[in-house]
Formats: C-alpha cells, sequence, structure tokens
C-alpha cells in the first residue's frame, strides 16, 4: 500500500482544473517541464539559503508537484496528447526534480551530504526498476514502500519538522538512512514483481 493508490481519488478532484487548462491550449508536456524548473528553483532556494524556517516550502511545493504531476498525466491520457518526447520528460523531470528539491537537505548544518546522496541515487534507482519491469511487462510498477509519492510525503513531513522544531535537525540523518533502507527494499519489490510475470 502506497500513496499511489489514492491517485485516482486525487485526480478526481483535478478532473475540471484539467478540462480548463486543456480549453486554454496547456499541454503536459509544458506542465511537466513548469514542475521540473519549480523544483529546481525551490531547491535552487534552499541550497542558497539552508535556514530551516525556510524548509517549510518544502510540503507546500511538494504537494503542489504531485498535482502538476496528475496534471500532466490526464492531460497527456485524456486529452491525446501522449508523445515519446512526453514519456521522457515525465522520467528525466522527475529524477531531476527530486534531485533539486532533496539534496537541499545535505546544506544543513549536522546533516551528512553521503547520506542525502545515497538517497537521491536511491530514488533513481527504484525509478529505473519501475522502467525497467515496463520494459520487461508492458506495466510501469510503482510498488513501494517508498515510491515517488511516498517520498514527497516523507520528506515533505520532514522539512515541516525541522521549521517547526530545528532542535530535531540532527534526527534528519536517521530519517535518511532509514529512507535508504526502504529504497533498497523498494528496488526489491519492483524487480521481484518484474520477475514473477510471465514472458513470451
Amino acid at each position: 500500500m502506497t500513496l499511489y493508490d489514492i491517485k485516482p481519488q486525487f485526480q478526481n478532484l483535478l478532473r475540471p482544473l484539467v478540462a480548463r487548462l486543456y480549453s486554454r491550449g496547456v499541454t503536459a508536456n509544458q506542465v511537466t517541464l513548469l514542475a521540473m524548473v519549480l523544483s529546481l528553483l525551490v531547491g535552487g532556494i534552499l541550497i542558497c539559503v539552508p535556514h530551516t524556517a525556510l524548509f517549510a516550502l518544502l510540503p507546500l511545493f511538494l504537494f503542489f508537484r504531485m498535482a502538476l504531476n496528475a496534471i500532466d498525466g490526464m492531460l497527456a491520457r485524456e486529452f491525446n496528447q501522449q508523445s515519446v518526447m512526453g514519456a521522457v520528460l515525465n522520467e528525466v523531470g522527475d529524477i531531476v526534480s527530486d534531485a533539486g528539491l532533496y539534496l537541499a537537505f545535505a546544506f544543513l548544518a549536522g546533516v551528512s551530504p553521503v547520506v542525502v546522496v545515497l538517497v537521491v541515487l536511491l530514488s533513481w534507482l527504484t525509478e529505473f526498476c519501475g522502467v525497467l519491469a515496463q520494459v520487461l511487462t508492458g506495466t510501469r510498477n510503482y510498488r513501494g514502500p517508498l515510491g515517488k509519492s511516498d517520498r514527497a510525503f516523507l520528506f515533505g513531513a520532514v522539512g515541516l519538522v525541522i521549521a517547526i522544531w530545528p532542535e530535531y535537525l540532527p534526527w534528519v540523518n536517521h530519517v535518511f538512512i532509514l529512507a535508504a533502507l526502504l529504497l533498497v527494499w523498494t528496488c526489491i519489490n519492483r524487480c521481484r514483481s518484474a520477475m514473477e510475470v510471465p514472458h513470451v
């Protein structure tokens, strides 16, 4: 069970907005690029001004980014905007956005840059495993326990906690170590799922 499982309900809430965006000529690729650019901008702000109070931006922006990710997918699927370029932008945009946002934690005093970088690399690996499953089975794999939406929830929560209670900053390393272990588990689950499907 991951946050991805509640995606259909979230999409239903966004559907009227998506229809309005389409009527105004907004494309899925434009939304994907906007999400990536804004992620790098927010990440850049947190890196340049590594103050715990600013990390309150993270949960707000991650929720907004989650909405943008849902919107671009709905525009592509429901309004015939699917394309090879869109698929590439979607996958590359996600991993670039994750790096831009999560690497900001490495610039906080007392947080281990090595652990943060490890989490970012493992996050990339989980997405690679998901795409690998798609190559082997024809279906993109989103198994958890720490998929993209779950990571956004976890790191958004961490950002909010340290913004409100900066005295808990030393615990960030422990959270990231736990996240690394969950990411390894996620990779194993996604690869195992791909291997369980019979291939012709």
